[in-house]
């Protein structure tokens, strides 16, 4: 999961893009794609399979509209503030600690899960935990390297699981990329828990990111459904 995180976190750093804030407008698209109507000539050439196809496609974004409609995502969380990224399964978060420290998370919608037991069951019956990674960068500013947290987001709790530090100044072809968090010492383990803490990356964060990514996820899907029947009506 390191290398795949860190793959895909080069690529959309070296990525030119402009980024749309808030994703009402988006939400609002889908919905008018739901109730647009081809004009005459265009209904009369289409096939029962096309329309049959439009048919599915509208009574699906209905669907998903009524049974759990999105809303507006958040743009701000305790100090950080929030960017969605539309129609990319990732958003930033940026916040500061002190005068000098900036503080930037990279982080994905769901990309795992594990099964847990259900409490009080006899072991047969299992939760379904879904997972989220995220990066943190904390930087003190040009010439000083900055510390890189991979982090698992489960819904109640955060894991460390690397710790980098990076000279973004430097090139070095095979770095050094640091222990496996697991195997190091407990009470530094829990200083570096510690750390992140004060700079409010935390249980209260996870819980927070998993109910924007469940809400996005729905976004996400709603304007995926809504571009392919625009696609079909064409």
């Amino acid at each position: 999961m390191s290398r795949f995180i860190r793959s895909a976190h080069r690529i959309f750093l070296s990525a030119s893009r402009t980024l749309t804030n808030g994703c009402q407008p988006r939400i609002a698209t889908a919905n008018s794609l739901l109730h647009s109507k081809p004009n005459a000539t265009c209904t009369t050439h289409k096939s029962p399979f096309t329309a049959n196809i439009l048919r599915i496609l509208g009574n699906e974004i209905e669907y998903q509209l009524d049974y759990a409609p999105p809303h507006q995502p958040a743009t701000s969380f305790n100090s950080f503030t929030v960017q969605d990224r539309p129609g990319e399964k990732w958003m930033t978060m940026r916040g500061k600690h002190g005068d000098k420290e900036e503080i930037k998370l990279e982080v994905t919608m769901f990309d795992g899960s594990a099964f847990v037991p259900k409490p009080g069951e006899d072991g047969t019956e299992k939760n379904v935990l879904l997972h989220i990674s995220l990066l943190v960068d904390v930087s003190k500013g040009q010439g000083c390297p900055e510390m890189e947290f991979l982090c698992s987001a489960w819904p109640d709790r955060l894991e460390i699981q690397k710790v980098y530090l990076l000279n973004r100044d430097k090139v070095i072809t095979n770095p050094y990329m640091g222990p496996d968090f697991r195997k190091m010492n407990e009470k530094l383990q829990k200083t570096l828990r510690d750390y992140l803490e004060a700079r409010g990356v935390n249980n209260e964060l996870c819980v927070f990111l998993h109910e924007y990514m469940m809400n996005k996820d729905r976004i996400e899907l709603i304007q995926w459904l809504g571009n392919v029947k625009s696609i079909v009506e064409k």
